[in-house]
């Protein structure tokens, strides 16, 4: 029987052990592995329900989508169709990446609108801005103009009951007069309103450090894309584990990051196949880091 008295006793010893260390506490409330459905996007529009139910064989219990539009939903299927194969196969789709059309660009807000009830029902707690064309984004103008933009979308996510989060490539630590876009987009937007994922590939592929971001700007970085670099082609895509990235270093400040969920991603070169790749990378992350 558990009484008052020993409940008290071991929440505490609990608390004594989570101040001691850090990791610990990531270890209690870090236990969910995360796929970007990117990975499998040659798989995906073929068969959903059986794409998913791999997923979820593979040990992953979150996802991130990808790829709606107004005009043919998820993969011909609705938000509300999406929803039901998630919860047949345990998933949660606690992240999405939605183009927004020209939002960014003209404040058009007709795909935003649409994409914020796609990811509420989806029951996302997240809606992810992935990509920048390059036409707007070529001066520091251009991403103080989109640092505005994301602003007032992170208003309607919140309006919401979402949050908005922006998800980088190499192009943003390019440098305008000194100045990376990365820093501006960091700097002028509202830590209020406006969250970041961080491509942890892309990061490193640009030069730079992961951890030195989290040191700089603590508390930013709510979600991680896990996407390894093949060690002879710095181009390319591995496993997780597989690669050159130390995944182990850069979990130890998951904290400091503020990093509440990851997602695996692979874009290319899977060793045998797409499903055998997800399978190896949760594996690792499993055994080796969470």
């Amino acid at each position: 029987m558990i009484t008052r008295r020993n409940f008290i006793i071991n929440t505490s010893l609990a608390a004594t052990a989570v101040l001691a260390s850090p990791s610990f506490a990531f270890a209690m409330t870090k236990k969910e592995i995360g796929l970007q459905l990117y990975t499998l996007r040659d798989q995906l529009p073929a068969n959903v329900k059986t794409t998913l139910q791999k997923v979820a064989s593979s040990g992953y219990t979150n996802v991130e989508t990808y790829g709606f539009s107004i005009k043919d939903q998820f993969w011909g299927l609705s938000p509300k169709d999406l929803k039901k194969v998630l919860d047949e196969n345990n998933l949660k789709a606690v992240s999405g990446h939605y183009n927004l059309g020209s939002f960014l660009i003209d404040g058009n807000t007709t795909e935003l609108v649409a994409a914020i009830e796609a990811a509420k029902i989806l029951k996302s707690e997240f809606l992810t801005i992935p990509w920048v064309d390059e036409p707007y984004r070529k001066e520091i103008n251009d991403y103080k103009k989109i640092a505005l933009r994301l602003n007032e979308a992170g208003k309607m996510c919140k309006n919401a009951g979402l949050k908005l989060a922006y998800h980088n490539h190499a192009f943003e630590f390019e440098k305008h007069n000194g100045v990376t876009g990365y820093e501006i987009l960091l700097n002028e937007t509202d830590q209020n309103l406006v969250c970041f994922e961080l491509d942890l590939y892309w990061v490193v592929r640009s030069g730079n450090d992961p951890i030195q971001l989290f040191k700089d700007n603590p508390g930013r970085f709510k979600m991680w894309h896990v996407k390894d670099m093949d060690k002879a082609n710095h181009d390319l895509n591995t496993e997780i584990g597989s690669g050159s990235i130390d995944f182990i270093t850069i979990f130890k400040e998951a904290k400091l990051a503020g990093m509440k969920h990851f997602f695996v991603e692979q874009e290319n070169n899977f060793a045998t196949s797409a499903f055998d790749s997800i399978k190896t990378s949760s594996e690792f992350i499993s055994k080796k880091i969470i």
